[in-house]
């Protein structure tokens, strides 16, 4: 296949790419397998089930495994830089349309359907995800557990999952593996230049001292490496740091992050380059934003193309232990009890204009009941009846709500 059909196909999917990780992973099943075809479909799920053990946006990952699939190297880099520059060239122009006009009464008004319609998405996410991952009574009880975790005890994401992957793996009972060679040999130069490439960024902000450019690669490098679950799972924990430990952004800034994110294609996770746009253009003005944005882009981004050049020539050779698979299907439970946490934080923060935290051993959201937003709640309502009565589509449901948040505004 030539560089030129490959840029054809999946710039068409990176531009297509709306919805979230199922929506793509529907639509490179259509392109790739069922019309094309270009991949067998017992390729196609080997690839989505490992790219789901993998940290990162799995759609895209998956993108760049196809990619690699089809024209090695230079395929993958084609497909996967595919899937994610329409989206983030439309996120830097919307966070800068943000920065600037992000205060005017018109915007918030829409900004709030808009923000009513996250907290319906997610649900959804609990719901696809759900049925997936919920089938055992133990991952049942995994998932609860680490839903009070996070919201009692306040633990911190990457706890959960380590805890997670070990009950896995501990609880296996399947002991049936099959012995393979491992074939590391492949693997050895895309960590190594991967890796580099990855660094290199940061040890220029280093050298430069540019303290602030720092701050932003290494915190994103670091949520690169716990993405497990795609950018829903980790928000509450990105949500924690940039508001609280950094004071880049503020807690309706990041809602109306996830909210601009939602209405772009590619991978959700792309909020990440939201955050560093406008945390940068706060700090030191539109250069600073600009190459905030960068930074997280390329440290959000490159570990992706790390994990699936390094990692794919072992799928066959992981495929023949049990206690991986479990250790990796416990996190996928865990995942739903993070993303229940994160719908009632988004619900708390959207439906009440005061939002506490009780003080204590426990940490419970307490939210001030005379705050209580009823025009934020109609719209929730509203939102919930076309996502999940109606069976909308994103892009259609989040038009129609900032256009609702615009006429209901006289009632805030």
């Amino acid at each position: 296949m030539t560089n030129r059909d490959m840029v054809r196909i999946f710039g068409r999917i990176g531009c297509l790419s709306f919805g979230g990780p199922a929506a793509q992973i529907a639509l490179m099943q259509k392109e790739l397998v069922d019309d094309l075809p270009l991949l067998s479909q017992a390729d196609f799920l080997k690839a989505l089930s490992f790219c789901m053990m993998l940290p990162g946006p799995e759609a895209m990952q998956l993108a760049t495994y196809a990619g690699w699939k089809l024209n090695g190297l230079r395929g993958g880099l084609i497909a996967g830089a595919l899937f994610v520059l329409p989206g983030a060239l439309l996120i830097a122009v919307l966070a800068f349309a943000y920065a600037s006009f992000g205060a005017l009464p018109l915007v918030q008004a829409a900004f709030l359907g808009i923000k009513a319609a996250v907290i319906i998405i997610v649900v959804q996410a609990i719901l696809k995800l759900r049925g997936r991952a919920l089938g055992r009574t133990d991952h049942r009880i995994v998932a609860a557990l680490m839903f009070t975790a996070l919201f009692l005890f306040n633990m911190p994401f990457p706890a959960v999952i380590v805890l997670a992957a070990a009950y896995g793996a501990w609880a296996c009972t399947d002991h049936s593996s099959i012995k393979t060679a491992l074939p590391w040999r492949q693997s050895i130069a895309p960590v190594i230049v991967g890796g580099c490439l990855w660094v290199a960024p940061l040890l220029l902000a280093w050298i430069a001292g540019a303290t602030f450019l720092l701050d932003i690669g290494l915190f994103f490098s670091k949520l690169a490496l716990v993405t497990f679950g795609g950018a829903y799972a980790v928000l509450a924990y990105m949500t924690q740091a940039v508001v609280t430990d950094y004071g880049w952004l503020t807690t309706p800034q990041m809602i109306d992050a996830l909210g601009l994110a939602e209405t772009t294609p590619g991978p959700l996770i792309l909020v990440t380059e939201f955050v560093g746009l406008l945390a940068g253009t706060a700090q030191g003005g539109w250069t600073l934003g600009m190459l905030a944005g960068l930074m997280t882009v390329w440290v959000t981004f490159v570990p992706c193309f790390i994990w699936i050049f390094a990692g794919a020539p072992l799928i066959d050779w992981l495929d023949g232990y049990p206690r991986i698979r479990a250790g990796l299907a416990a996190i996928t439970a865990a995942v739903v009890g993070v993303i229940a946490n994160l719908s009632l934080w988004f619900a708390a923060h959207v439906m009440f204009d005061d939002v506490g935290v009780t003080s204590g051993p426990l940490t419970i959201l307490a939210p001030l009941w005379s705050s209580f937003n009823f025009t934020a709640a109609l719209l929730t309502l509203l939102a919930a009846a076309l996502l999940l009565w109606r069976k909308w589509g994103m892009t259609r449901t989040l038009a129609v709500m900032a256009a609702a948040g615009v006429v209901m505004m006289p009632l805030t």
